[in-house]
């Protein structure tokens, strides 16, 4: 039997639940009885994860065959771990987190958040759209002090996402209010999450506004491929496809140049050793800071050679010891590598484990910082009428 569409919607909300149930047990028996192969490919789950004032914090995982999982919770529209097998088919975590979702709520480093509306800097909180200036909230203290971080205090990694299963993708979405953090406009976004059958994990962003404001939007994603966080990055060799990086000064705001990476320890051309890269000495490295007062680390955007704002590879990393190795493919004309330079033990995350400098290295690929006061750089306004959309895809994969 074929209903029409629009019958179901005159059900009441109980009896569509059991057509569409009834639907989906008659569509894997086939016809006739005979059953059909089941092409379900990830298998997603969801829990009441912990309470947020009076509300439910659920966390969700999603699961293909090969055993791949990723877990994503509503605070914060935060990726929470992502297991996935090394050369020998050992299934471990490759990303830095917490246990709990009250670990999350208190979260200091964004691991794992989308950050928003803006992620990065911007100097001073301060842009001018049409000619009328803006003034966002800025940090108090800190090396950030006087300049607007991630989308303010309290940020889209603060907020409480509505989030539902859809199919066998997740779907999160937030309302951002007119002066919100001190932005214009009310911004609608949504964030898709899904997995495939290739073990690759898709983030789409998307976004309206109802008056001209500035977006960015990133998922801030600390990787460390030796599973479990057995041992820190610095082993780890990261390529990326870029011959500039966005050059800064003091507090990491850009200066609006794009320098050359040759002959610097920027220059992931191809595939580089962390280690190497990391104990070269360099101005732009130390600008960077952190707990390794004599090198530095890295805080900052590499500008990708092609950006047509098509989906394309534009970096991988891989650890030798587990032969895991991740391929990112992005729309983003850049990527912010953060090397965890301030991560000083004190945070615990999952089973215990401090993280510490290098335990972790942030892919945040995202326009570029400040982009607002950069005319030279691609333009993060988002005009009424118009719809921002960011993809990023996780391929995982092993070497022997």
């Amino acid at each position: 039997m074929i209903l029409p569409l629009g019958y179901l919607f005159t059900l009441t909300r109980d009896v569509r639940k059991l057509t569409a149930l009834l639907l989906i047990v008659g569509l894997s028996w086939g016809v006739n009885g005979h059953a059909l192969a089941n092409t379900q490919q990830v298998e997603v789950s969801q829990e009441i994860w912990g309470q947020y004032q009076g509300q439910d914090i659920l966390r969700f995982t999603l699961e293909n065959q090969q055993g791949m999982q990723v877990s994503v919770t509503n605070w914060g529209a935060y990726v929470t771990s992502m297991i996935v097998p090394d050369r020998n088919g050992t299934l471990e975590d490759v990303v830095l987190g917490y246990d709990s979702a009250d670990a999350y709520v208190q979260d200091c480093c964004y691991n794992g958040a989308t950050v928003g509306r803006y992620a990065n800097r911007i100097a001073g909180g301060r842009f001018n759209i049409d000619g009328k200036p803006v003034q966002l909230s800025v940090k108090t203290d800190g090396g950030n002090k006087g300049n607007h971080l991630h989308g303010g205090d309290q940020g889209f990694n603060k907020k409480l996402w509505h989030a539902e299963q859809v199919g066998e993708r997740v779907e999160m979405r937030y309302l951002s209010v007119d002066g919100e953090e001190g932005y214009p406009g009310n911004v609608q976004i949504k964030v898709i999450f899904s997995l495939n059958s290739d073990n690759e994990f898709k983030i789409r962003f998307s976004a309206t506004s109802d008056k001209k404001t500035p977006i960015n939007l990133i998922s801030h994603i600390y990787f460390n491929l030796t599973g479990n966080q057995k041992r820190d990055i610095e082993q780890h060799q990261l390529r990326i496809a870029a011959d500039r990086i966005v050059e800064v000064k003091a507090g990491l705001l850009p200066t609006g140049n794009l320098i050359p990476v040759t002959g610097t320890p920027f220059d992931l051309t191809s595939s580089v050793t962390l280690h190497k890269s990391l104990t070269t000495a360099n101005e732009q490295l130390k600008l960077a800071g952190g707990l390794d007062k004599t090198y530095g680390g890295f805080d900052h955007t590499w500008v990708f050679n092609q950006y047509d704002g098509k989906l394309r590879h534009q970096g991988q990393l891989y650890d030798p010891d587990s032969g895991r190795v991740l391929d990112i493919l992005t729309t983003q004309p850049g990527v912010q590598v953060y090397t965890g330079n301030y991560m000083n033990g004190s945070a615990i995350g999952k089973q215990g484990r401090r993280m510490k400098n290098r335990h972790g290295i942030a892919l945040e690929t995202q326009h570029f910082a400040d982009s607002v006061n950069h005319a030279n750089f691609p333009s993060t306004v988002l005009a009424p009428g118009a719809t921002y959309t960011e993809f990023t895809l996780y391929r995982f994969g092993s070497r022997q």
